[in-house]
């Protein structure tokens, strides 16, 4: 097993409505693809803010592998804020600065080709495709050169063409050592990317495993299948859990 990177111990989260998080624990290991799925409402994004810190737990525990985490993790939210009247090669090059890293032009239009950014750098980021402003907002996310990046659903809404030049994208940046966390409702990219699922449902986690040892363990032909059983209780009726 690589080394954990963080590690949430019993989270818990109650708003007005009741609780969102009852006790979830989680962690993200080095140089690994996880993606963390759910219904809407079932607790990811609580779970999420409050490992990156951004939302207090009102139980439980998180901890990291440096004091100075936050220097080392990048987050790629669904609508990033562009600022108006600005390049892509502009924003990366601001959004550096917010991180108090002078990045060069040279250094900027690396990144940007990494995430097939390099023939539009020159165009303004309002004016992007779709596609092409989620890999901005990644490159945004990775400006800091993270040893862990979280992903809020990269591939949402975009076109089949879109969609996989950010898996292409999310490949590679495995493959150069960085961690990716990210949350889909497309079952079928769950299971081409990630290393290790954990299923979350009424703010508990409900399973944990790689894909194929998943679909095995509940005798099912592939991760949807097992999504929409699990998630309404036919598997859990199953003594399962």
């Amino acid at each position: 097993m690589s080394n954990r990177l963080i590690h949430a111990i019993g989270l818990k989260k109650q708003y007005n409505s009741g609780p969102a998080v009852n006790g979830i624990t989680i962690s993200v290991f080095e140089q690994e693809v996880l993606a963390i799925i759910g219904p809407n409402g079932a607790g990811k994004s609580t779970t999420i803010e409050m490992i990156l810190g951004l939302r207090k737990p009102d139980e439980g525990e998180v901890f990291y592998w440096s004091e100075d985490f936050r220097r080392s993790v990048g987050v790629q939210l669904q609508a990033t804020p562009f600022f108006q009247g600005l390049t892509a090669l502009e924003n990366l090059q601001l959004f550096g600065a917010f991180y108090k890293r002078k990045i060069s032009k040279d250094e900027s239009m690396k990144l940007l080709k990494l995430c097939g950014l390099g023939d539009v750098c020159k165009t303004e980021a309002s004016k992007l495709s779709g596609g092409q402003q989620k890999r901005l907002a990644i490159a945004i996310a990775l400006v800091h050169d993270p040893k862990v990046v979280f992903l809020d659903e990269p591939t949402a809404a975009l076109d089949p063409r879109s969609r996989r030049e950010i898996h292409e994208l999310m490949m590679k940046l495995f493959e150069r050592g960085t961690s990716v966390v990210f949350t889909s409702h497309d079952m079928d990219e769950v299971s081409k990317l990630s290393h290790r699922v954990v299923m979350i449902d009424n703010g508990s986690v409900i399973a944990e495993g790689s894909p194929d040892h998943l679909c095995r363990e509940y005798c099912v032909p592939n991760l949807e299948e097992l999504y929409l059983h699990i998630t309404k209780g036919g598997i859990e009726n199953e003594n399962h859990f």
